[in-house]
């Protein structure tokens, strides 16, 4: 059974070394190997410790739990540079250990994150996936996601990577606080 759980600080070795694997195996092909290769989950460990720390309150992460190990991670919180970012949210990131896709439990952290969201007021949900990345943008719409015709990109040791929003209306809830409940799948 897997469990829905919010992340804590001793967590962070934990999310790291889950994140870097989850780029190296989704990302193969897509993003220039000498980018992924280069990734340290010790430096990575780090650098998220910070941001957690200075983040606490603002930003959210959930962990899929299955037999005490961390099997997958989503960040999110208020939308980043939009105009409407008081209203908006966006889950920043999420990553599977790669044995674990296909398991549903990236469409159990994706709701829990809309869950989260549309109980903290937002309205709408937003995200960005690197345009190659199917596999991602299969989950999504099968999540409610679609495609609002946005686009960026972003470099990657020097190869220009595009990128596509995907937007999700939300139904708030509530205005209150997310709690740090749990729930099991599978």
């Amino acid at each position: 059974m897997t469990t829905i759980r919010t992340m804590t600080e001793k967590d962070v070795p934990a999310v790291s070394e889950l994140r870097i694997r989850g780029w190296r195996w989704a990302y193969r092909g897509i993003v220039p190997q000498s980018y992924l290769d280069a990734m340290d989950p010790v430096q990575d460990a780090a650098r998220r410790r910070e941001f957690f720390a200075a983040s606490a309150g603002r930003v959210d992460n959930v962990l899929a739990v299955a037999d005490a190990a961390v099997v997958g991670w989503a960040s999110f919180g208020p939308c980043r540079g939009e105009p409407d970012a008081a209203v908006d949210g966006e889950l920043y990131a999420l990553y599977l250990r790669p044995d674990w896709v296909g398991r549903g439990v990236g469409r159990a952290l994706t709701d829990a994150v809309v869950e989260r969201t549309a109980r903290r007021g937002r309205r709408r949900l937003l995200l960005w996936v690197l345009a190659d990345n199917s596999r991602a943008r299969r989950l999504y719409s099968a999540a409610g996601f679609a495609p609002d015709g946005a686009e960026t990109s972003d470099d990657y040791d020097g190869v220009r990577l595009r990128e596509v929003r995907y937007v999700r209306e939300l139904a708030a809830t509530a205005t209150t606080p997310a709690t740090p409940a749990t729930g099991a799948i599978g």
